[in-house]
C-alpha cells in the first residue's frame, strides 16, 4: 500500500497566485497600467484563469473601484479564483514586491537623488514606461469589442478627458448613462420587430 501524501491541489493554486502576483509585481516599472500588459498576459494567456472578455470586464471594475489598479485588479482575480483568501493571497502578492523595493529606495535614496547616473536612469525609463501602458491598447480595444463602427466612443473619452480636461469620474458616468440608453432602444426596436 502506497502511503505517499498526494499534493494538496487547493493549496498549489494558492501558492502558484501567490508567485504569479509577486513575479508582476517584481517586474513591473511604471506602476499599475504599466502592470496591465503583464498581468494580461499571465492570467489570461499563459494561466488561462479567465477569459479576454472576462478580463476586459473585470479591469473595467477594477479601474472604476476606488483604489490602486494593479491591487484592484489583483484582488479581482483572486477572487475570481478562490473567494476571499485567493483575494488576499493575489493582493499580498502584488503589493509585497513594491513595498520591498520602495522601503529599500527610501532608505538609500537620500544618498543617491542627486547624482547624475540616477538622473539618466530615470530618464531612460520613462519612454519605456509609455510603451509597457501603450504596448496591450490593441488587444484590449479587441477584447471590449471596439470596431471602426464604434472607435468614436474610446476617442471621445480621451479627448474629453486630455483635451477638456473633464473628469475621467464623468466620462465613465456619461459611458453608463450611454449604455443604458442604447440597451433601452436596442429592446425597444427588438420588440417591435417580433
Amino acid at each position: 500500500m502506497n502511503m505517499e501524501k498526494t499534493p494538496d491541489v487547493s493549496s498549489r493554486i494558492y501558492w502558484q497566485m501567490f508567485i504569479t502576483f509577486v513575479r508582476i509585481g517584481a517586474f513591473t516599472i511604471g506602476g499599475g497600467y504599466a502592470m496591465i500588459p503583464l498581468i494580461q498576459r499571465e492570467v489570461v494567456q499563459v494561466r488561462k484563469w479567465m477569459s479576454p472578455k472576462e478580463f476586459i470586464d473585470m479591469l473595467a471594475l477594477a479601474q472604476s473601484a476606488p483604489g490602486v489598479i494593479a491591487i484592484n485588479t489583483a484582488i479581482f482575480i483572486g477572487y475570481k479564483l478562490k473567494g476571499v483568501r485567493g483575494s488576499i493571497v493575489t493582493a499580498l502578492g502584488c503589493a509585497l514586491p513594491s513595498f520591498v523595493i520602495i522601503l529599500l529606495i527610501a532608505m538609500v535614496f537620500t544618498n543617491f537623488k542627486d547624482n547624475p547616473v540616477v538622473e539618466r536612469i530615470f530618464k531612460g525609463i520613462r519612454p519605456a514606461v509609455v510603451a509597457l501602458i501603450a504596448a496591450p491598447l490593441y488587444n484590449m480595444a479587441k477584447a471590449a469589442g471596439v470596431t471602426w463602427k464604434t472607435i468614436f466612443i474610446p476617442l471621445i473619452a480621451a479627448l474629453l478627458i486630455w483635451g477638456l480636461n473633464i473628469s475621467p469620474v464623468w466620462v465613465v458616468v456619461a459611458a453608463i448613462a450611454g449604455g443604458i440608453i442604447v440597451g433601452i432602444l436596442r429592446t425597444r426596436n427588438l420588440k417591435k420587430t417580433e
